[in-house]
């Protein structure tokens, strides 16, 4: 079944933050990863301990972008990495986590992901998107080439909306990750529920 992540981007809230998580949570994704990577750790810090409590709420998993030790402070559980963080974490270091996922922009990014012990990998960026103006993505046949070298869950990331999500499950995605389409979103549930139906009907 496919997973919908959201990465969190407070900046494109058309709301409070606190407010459009808590309709993001109520829309049950199957992870939320705080991304924030314009503030320091300690304002993360903050920001994440709140951010947990919420999605703790609705029983949405909840991840922290980077901030490993932060996580680690707080009692949570699932962290995302850049890989170069992933790099330099020790094993005892990693073994303070249920899951650690890892950003991963080429074949070979994955293939040491998956040796470093990353529990999924997110690839991207898939199609164009505003996060990385100017930038061609790196299309389908980039994210074939991914799921196929690894043998741990691979989520497509950038650009990816209710008209193309199907597009990329069907290339072989275990699930899709999305930022401004839940950030924006005046009715999350709305949202999310035709995200869905466009999957299941392009999947049929």
């Amino acid at each position: 079944m496919c997973k919908i992540i959201c990465i969190t981007n407070r900046k494109l809230c058309r709301r409070s933050f606190p407010e459009q998580l808590k309709n993001i949570t109520a829309a049950r994704p199957d992870m939320v990863i705080l991304r924030e990577k314009d503030m320091s750790e300690k304002e993360y810090s903050e920001l994440a301990e709140k951010s947990a409590e919420i999605c703790k709420g609705y029983g949405v998993p909840f991840a922290v972008n980077s901030f490993w030790k932060t996580a680690a402070m707080l009692g949570i559980k699932r962290v995302h990495l850049p890989l170069h963080l992933l790099r330099e974490m020790t094993p005892e270091e990693k073994a303070q986590f249920d899951i650690i996922g890892t950003s991963c922009h080429s074949k070979d990014d994955a293939i040491e992901a998956e040796s470093l012990g990353a529990g999924y990998i997110i690839a991207g960026h898939i199609f164009e998107t505003d996060c990385k103006k100017g930038l061609a993505g790196r299309g389908l046949g980039f994210l074939e080439e991914v799921k196929e070298c690894v043998d741990i869950p691979v989520y497509a990331i950038g650009g990816i909306s209710p008209e193309n999500a199907a597009d990329c499950i069907r290339t072989g995605a275990d699930g899709i990750c999305l930022m401004s389409g839940f950030m924006q979103a005046e009715d999350v549930s709305a949202y999310m529920e035709n995200l869905k139906n466009n999957i299941n009907r392009k999947e049929k």
